[in-house]
């Protein structure tokens, strides 16, 4: 794979620090997935990511769709993209394992995630869309557990001056 120049490789720990603040930060990702065919198929999504010092892991309240069930059976890898564009111009990417959790436990606590952790990252799910207003139990409700193997952050200050640095981290290959 081609080397990026401007990129510092960096351990994850260090990476994961830097993208947890960012992407938290701005909250909403552009999140794509792929169908059978081969082409991308994209969305915004609310995100949170949670680093415990040794493992990044992120979490979307999700619609069930037919459409990303059939996506994510079948290719169960995701692109996520933040971007502030208002004035700072930072971004950062994730590339991740997805898995689409739709067990009542797993609804249920990542109903209880979203509704218990404080604004902007936090929002109460039933309050959010119709189909969600019966609770975790909702048909309509999942949750996508996403699992990063590359990430990348990249400072707007970069882009503009020419300071600071491009972080990179990806997973060894097994």
């Amino acid at each position: 794979m081609a080397q990026d120049k401007y990129a510092t490789e960096a351990p994850l720990a260090t990476v994961a620090e830097a993208f947890t603040e960012m992407a938290n930060r701005m909250v909403y990702a552009t999140l794509a997935t792929v169908d059978g065919n081969g082409r991308p198929r994209s969305r915004m999504v609310h995100s949170l990511w949670q680093w415990n010092g040794e493992q990044l892991t992120g979490w979307v309240g999700s619609m069930v769709t037919p459409m990303k069930r059939a996506h994510l059976a079948r290719n169960p890898y995701v692109s996520c993209n933040f971007w502030d564009g208002a004035e700072v111009y930072d971004t950062c990417v994730a590339e991740c394992r997805a898995e689409l959790l739709l067990d009542e436990e797993s609804k249920r606590a990542g109903w209880e995630l979203f509704k218990n952790t404080p604004e902007p990252l936090g929002y109460d799910p039933g309050a959010v869309h119709p189909d969600w207003q019966d609770g975790p139990s909702s048909p309509a409700w999942g949750v996508l557990r996403l699992e990063p193997w590359f990430l990348r952050v990249f400072p707007g200050e970069f882009a503009r001056t020419g300071n600071g640095r491009i972080l990179q981290w990806r997973e060894p290959a097994s």
